[in-house]
């Protein structure tokens, strides 16, 4: 374990015992610095339990980075070094690298919520690097016996939950987060297990709750998703179909209990029975 390591540990462990305050001679720019160098890190202790909840308490429960540190770590956590990190590669540790970077973009992007501050062009970046992300990252794993969490799908939904409620958020941005959603359902290789379909619901969830598309629009992409029903028998349909029918029930349950919602949970019932071949018809 390397010296730097160690003492990144031992700081973060003192900083969580005193409600992440810096002592003087502290810069709050070195401590974040020294976050990115092990974001992927193999441990989860310093991964999950130490340096996320650093970011998220600097970032929103305390509101300490100014804006124009909240929008250079949002350049630096969409770059090639970590949302990007050897993209492509599946299998391999690389993947934490990448999933945990996507984790303080979306709390940067809440924060942007409550009181917008990211520039046009960093907004336009952010959305482009994470539906790239979607459509280029292989390695879909969930939970692993070492190194926990990888849950790239779901850490990527969190991101998207927040984008799409963003003030810059369009109709035309809800249609290519809905694309993106289906890219990954239609993966070809990996059927979700460890609750990727709720953290994927939650984005159509949120366009829903908040009438962020057309509801017609919504309906027709619902019915899309079913469409894989109807391809020939293959591995990759059973993929798509099974990803689909586990996501629609998600979404189903999550509004079937709104009553002003009855269209579009028609929709979702007939999607759902379209993709459950045992369903009785």
């Amino acid at each position: 374990m390397s010296d730097t390591r160690t003492q990144l540990v031992l700081d973060l462990q003192r900083l969580e015992q005193e409600q992440y305050q810096l002592r003087e001679g502290e810069q709050l720019e070195d401590f974040v610095g020294r976050l990115l160098q092990y974001i992927g890190d193999p441990d989860p202790e310093l991964r999950d339990n130490l340096i996320y909840p650093a970011f998220y308490y600097w970032i929103l429960d305390e509101d300490k980075l100014t804006e124009a540190q909240l929008r250079s770590l949002l350049r630096e956590l969409t770059d090639e070094k970590h949302l990007f990190y050897q993209i492509g590669s599946d299998g391999d540790p690389s993947v934490f690298t990448r999933t945990f970077s996507s984790l303080p973009i979306a709390l940067i992007l809440r924060r942007h919520r409550q009181k917008p501050f990211l520039e046009p062009a960093d907004f336009q970046h952010v959305k482009l690097a994470m539906l790239r992300y979607f459509q280029e990252e292989k390695d879909l794993r969930g939970y692993l016996s070492e190194g926990g969490w990888a849950h790239s799908t779901a850490h990527g939904a969190d991101v998207f939950v927040e984008l799409v409620q963003c003030p810059e958020s369009d109709e035309a941005v809800q249609r290519d987060v809905l694309q993106a959603i289906q890219g990954v359902l239609h993966n070809g290789k990996h059927i979700f297990n460890e609750e990727e379909d709720e953290r994927l619901a939650s984005i159509v969830d949120a366009m829903m709750e908040k009438k962020l598309i057309p509801e017609q629009e919504l309906a027709d992409w619902i019915n899309s998703l079913a469409s894989c029903a109807e391809l020939p028998k293959s591995r990759t349909q059973v993929i798509a179909r099974v990803n689909s029918k586990n996501f629609l029930r998600c979404l189903y349950f999550r509004r079937a209990r709104d009553s002003q919602e009855n269209e579009l949970a028609a929709a979702m019932l007939a999607a759902v029975t379209k993709c459950n071949r045992f369903a009785i018809r």
